[in-house]
């Protein structure tokens, strides 16, 4: 397979629904669990893009455009980005949505870098020569 046709079939699509649970007081949902939910898509992406293990080591300029209110659904996109020796850099995209109107809304974006590792928790190339 060609560099190009692993990244576009590593993309990642997950939809989650916005409960009032993980949102704070202004019912929108708390931002430390929009990154998570970011996080976890970047290392799905990474993971199916090289088929490695990853950790994540560090996010770059997270911007939260819109808020996500509770009772919206949201879909998370991973795209590889950048691909180093060890390093994967992963975009992710939020996109709010109504549930009962046609309106979507991208919400939230940023970068996440990722490193494969091995078995002895140590930077990993990420294809061999």
């Amino acid at each position: 397979m060609n560099y190009e046709t692993q990244i576009q079939e590593s993309e990642t699509h997950v939809f989650k629904v916005v409960f009032p649970n993980t949102t704070n007081h202004h019912n929108t949902m708390f931002g430390g669990k929009v990154m998570e939910m970011m996080d976890e898509v970047a290392f799905m992406t990474a993971t199916r893009f090289a088929r490695k293990s990853f950790v994540t080591v560090s996010c770059d300029r997270i911007d939260f455009k819109k808020p996500i209110p509770a009772d919206t659904l949201v879909e998370l996109i991973g795209k590889v980005k950048y691909v180093g020796n060890t390093s994967v850099k992963v975009n992710v995209e939020i996109f709010v949505e109504e549930m009962y109107r046609d309106v979507r809304e991208k919400a939230v974006s940023g970068d996440f870098t990722l490193v494969a590792i091995d078995e002895n928790k140590k930077p990993s190339r990420i294809f061999e020569n």
